[in-house]
Order: C-alpha cells, then structure tokens, then sequence
C-alpha cells in the first residue's frame, strides 16, 4: 500500500482553503489537516466593509464554505479555535495549541503549508487600547465595528488612512449617518494606487459626498474619556471621534515561518520561489504572507489581495501533490467603489516608474464610458504610463463614475502580454453604442501618447499649470468652447482669454506668435485640434492642458 501523503495547513481564510480544496482534488487519499484560529474557514473579509454598512445583511453571508462542508466534501480535519505554535522542521511536526483549553498537541506532516496572512498595522500610539478604537482585519472585527456603530452616540468618526478600506468604510460609515473624516499623512488618497492628479479626481467626489479630508497630517495620539475614545491628536490639532479606525495597511504574519528558521525577504514577506516553495522544499507558503515579483519591475513587492491568495493556494494544492504549477507574479492591480465612483490601477503609477528609473511619458484623458449619444452615459478619466524610447507599456489608472473594471482588466492583460502602445491603440474591443465608444477611452489615451511621441501633440499637465499660476507667470491661457460654456464654469486667472474653437482661424491676430500659449476645452479634444491650427500658422511655444477642464481638480481656480 503506497504511503499516505500528510498535508497540513496553518490558516483558513484563502489561500489555505484553496489549496485543501485543491490537494484533495487531485489526491483523493491524502491525510489533510487545516489549522485556523477562529471558529470559521474560508471568511469573505474582502467583503467586510458592505457587511458593517448593511449592504450584506446576515453574517452567514460572510462565509464562503462552513466547516462542515471542509469535514463532509473534502474529507479533511477541520481543527478550529487552534493556533499553530511552532514548526519542528527536523522532525516535521507543527505544534499547535487548542486556545479554549491552553493544551499544546503536535501533528505531523509530509508537506506543509503556510497561510498565515497578514495583520494591520497599529502604531505604539497613547490610546489605541480604548474602546471605540478599531482596526479591520477579519469577521469579529466586523461584528464588533457593527455593534459599536448601533450604540454610538457621538457620531463623529476619524479613519487614519486614505487606503483601500479606509475608503470603502468612509463610505460604510456615511451611510449609516456618521460624519466622517479621514486623516492621511501623505497629501492625496489612496497613495499607494495613484497618482495625485488622478486621486484629486476622486478626492473632489468623496468631499461631495460629505467626507472631510485631512492631507499630510500625522496622527500623533488618541485621547479619551471613561476608557472610550473621544478624539485623535495630529502634530496640527485635534479632532473629536466617537469611533476611530486605524486602517494604516498590513504586514505580513511571518513569525512562525521566522522562528522556524525559513527565509524572510527584504520586504518582511516569507520568501518563496516560483512553486511556492519557501527555503524548505517541504514547506509552502501563499497569500499575504508572502513577497511576490513584480511582473513589470521583477523586484519583490508585498502586494496583500485575496485574489492573489485565492491562485497562490491553487497552485500549492497542486505542488503538494506531485504537481509542478508556477506562479508568474503580480501586477498590483486593484479596484474600490468609494460612493459612486470606480478607482482602478494596475502596473506602475508615474511616480513609482520615476523612481524605478523609468524615462516615461503618460496621458491623461477623460471620457465617456460609452457612446456619448447613447444616453445615461457617465464619465471617466483614464491615466496610462509607458516607457518613452520603446512605448512598452508600464501601468494604467481609471477613475470616475464610469465603467472602470473593464478597463483595467484590458490593461492587467495588455501588460502582462508585454503590449506596447501601438497595441493598445488598435487593439480590437468590443463596439456596440450601449457598451462603448468606437473608439474606447483606452484607445484615445494610447494615441494621445503616440500624438506626443511623434511630436504632434504638446501638453502641460493640470499641476503644471497650477504651478505657473501659482508664480504668476506671463502665459496665454486659452479657452477655445463656446462662450456659454464659458459662462457656465471657466478658470478665471488673468492669463485667460476665450476664443471658441471656430472662430479662431479669423482671429488669429488677436494673439502673438512667441506667446506661450496653453489652451484647454472640456476635454481636450477641441484644444488638441486649436494646438495644431496655431502651431500650423506658425505659432511657437503651444501647448494644451491634459484632460482640460474634465480632469482639473483645483477648486480654487474655477468659477
């Protein structure tokens, strides 16, 4: 009789129900054990924002496969409210300890995994222990956040963190009628996914939405009263809060892989190669707990996503049972809904290819997300990033209330398929009125970089232009709409001058050819054309704003 193969796996939210479910798949006569600290396997915690706001009404919901079903379909044992302790690599056998009793057993293994995920981050802040002080990480956070919020008084709510969930609970909490501010050291939102210019995009829509934003301030304290706290501390002043959530990010849980002597990347990620192996060919190891390549960069990056965890445990189901699956890598591509808006990226921003070296050159373009005559249409702003001298493509941002998701999905294949620009811009999507453009957002902001690598396009981004505003610089701003538009919202500075678009072949010479001359419409596509009518009838130094009026964020220039 051959050797039955002893798998276990430590943690069951992901990566590691994924890689049981796998496992026993492809070996039907496989000891499997999986070890979870909670009472629940296999949690849905992407989902947790929309089960604290009442959008996921039942806490069932929340649970992807019960127990039972681990115990009944897979044939596995199911060992909850346990802790893995330790791991005996000489021996193989983990330790575990059962947390309702505090008796330590062992378990042996022929293959294991760890799926140990990852925990926020919480500062060594005066006050984080009060009540009221929260951080999101799992079920009973959620539970407890919504419990919380049911009996709050004082509805003034502070979110340190301008990422991912500290968004999507702005929202969760906005809608149960709590005031909402949120406090973000860096000086735009969602810092790690985009640029600023495409953040202030957004960042205007969540302060409609009634949430005050607090730029580059850094938390110093909370404070309280009664062991509940009442407000948060900044090195510039404090703010009231009946409920504070620190949602500062993760790091991996990587102390069991560490004290057992396994590799721990320069990111504090468990190392692993391409199968998923660690530094012990006995031991894999998946989801958020691990450092991940950079399929653009190829550098490790630590980049926590449930769908990364979700293909991490497929593969290691595979390798753990004779299989010889690879993982490729990651390209940091991301989603949130913040009220009415998408926000996606995927690849690099433009600032994170500066700093790798890159000598890029980007567009920005807004634009229906379907046919403009189609009705119901709704807008969205499109940023791609490419290396000047091949056009290889490096990242893509999109944003507004539009169709998002599609777009950046394009883009996640289109860079991992090592595109160009060129592709992008011919690239065959699908056209109907209902569902698109003839000519896709994507596609204009790829020829928007092609107009410039071939010179035929010259341009000034918005913060650019807010710059030379702000030093009050002599330049002529030109605004090539229509005079209704004009009345109806302009940039009102001094260098303005309005000269719509059909009638500037006629009045040329109310402007002079060395003037710095920077035009800008609604979108930019009549200031594209007013470039190359001035720049055809000699005019030198001509430019136009990206995005134009669509894509610019600074409030105080407007009326």
């Amino acid at each position: 009789m051959p050797t039955q193969n002893r798998i276990v796996i430590i943690g069951g939210t992901a990566c590691g129900p994924k890689a049981t479910a796998r496992a026993r798949r492809l070996d039907p006569a496989a000891k499997i054990t999986i070890i979870e600290q909670r009472e629940n396997l296999s949690t849905a915690t992407c989902g947790l924002p929309y089960f604290i706001s009442g959008v996921i009404t039942d806490e069932s919901n929340m649970i992807a496969r019960q127990n039972d079903y681990f115990r009944n379909v897979f044939n596995m044992e199911v060992l909850t409210h346990k802790r893995a302790v330790s791991i005996d690599r000489k021996s193989r056998k983990v330790e575990i300890s059962d947390l309702p009793s505090g008796k330590n057993n062992t378990i042996e293994y022929d293959k294991l995994v760890i799926a140990t995920g990852s925990a926020p981050i919480v500062p060594d802040w005066e006050g984080k222990d009060l009540d009221g002080v929260f951080t999101l990480n799992n079920l009973p956070d959620a539970s407890a956040i919504r419990s919380y919020v049911k009996q709050l008084e004082n509805k003034e709510t502070v979110i340190i963190g301008a990422g991912l969930i500290g968004l999507e609970m702005a929202e969760s909490f906005a809608k149960q009628g709590l005031k909402v501010t949120v406090v973000e050291a860096l000086d735009w939102l969602l810092p790690k996914l985009l640029d600023f210019e495409v953040a202030a995009y957004v960042q205007k829509h969540l302060q409609e939405s009634g949430i005050r934003l607090l730029f580059g301030q850094r938390v110093t304290g909370l404070e309280g009263s009664g062991g509940r706290v009442s407000g948060v501390i900044t090195e510039n002043t404090g703010i009231r809060a009946g409920l504070v959530l620190l949602s500062l990010g993760v790091k991996p849980n990587v102390s069991i892989a560490r004290d057992a002597g396994l590799t721990i990347g320069a990111t504090g990620g468990i190392s692993v190669n391409q199968y998923l192996q660690t530094s012990d060919p006995n031991i894999y190891a998946g989801g958020d707990c691990v450092e991940n390549t950079h399929l653009i960069t190829g550098e490790k990056v630590l980049v926590p996503m449930g769908s990364t965890a979700n293909k991490h445990g497929r593969i290691i189901g595979t390798n753990i049972t004779g299989g010889n699956d690879t993982f490729p890598g990651v390209l940091g591509t991301a989603i949130v809904k913040i009220f009415e808006y998408n926000a996606g990226r995927t690849g690099l921003t433009e600032s994170e290819a500066r700093q790798y070296g890159y000598n890029v050159v980007t567009s920005l373009v807004p634009g229906p997300e379907y046919a403009n005559y189609y009705p119901g249409g709704k807008q969205i702003l499109v940023k791609l990033v490419a290396e000047e001298s091949s056009g290889k493509l490096l990242g893509c941002q999109v944003v507004g209330p539009g169709e998002a998701a599609k777009r950046i999905d394009v883009m996640a294949t289109a860079l991992t398929s090592g595109m160009v620009v060129d592709d992008i811009a011919n690239l065959d999507l699908s056209y109907a009125p209902p569902y698109n453009s003839a000519m896709d957002p994507l596609h204009n902001a790829a020829n928007l970089i092609r107009n410039k690598r071939d010179k035929l396009a010259r341009t000034v981004n918005p913060m650019e232009l807010k710059e030379k505003l702000d030093n009050n610089e002599k330049f002529v701003l030109l605004d090539v709409r229509g005079e209704d538009e004009w009345e109806l919202v302009r940039l009102n500075v001094p260098q303005s001058l309005l000269i719509p678009l059909p009638e500037l072949r006629e009045r040329l010479s109310e402007l002079h050819t060395d003037d710095e001359i920077i035009i800008y419409c609604h979108t930019s596509v009549r200031a594209y054309q007013a470039q190359r009518i001035l720049e055809g009838a000699g005019f030198k130094d001509v430019k136009f704003i990206e995005g134009s009026l669509s894509a610019w964020p600074y409030e105080d220039y407007l009326s």
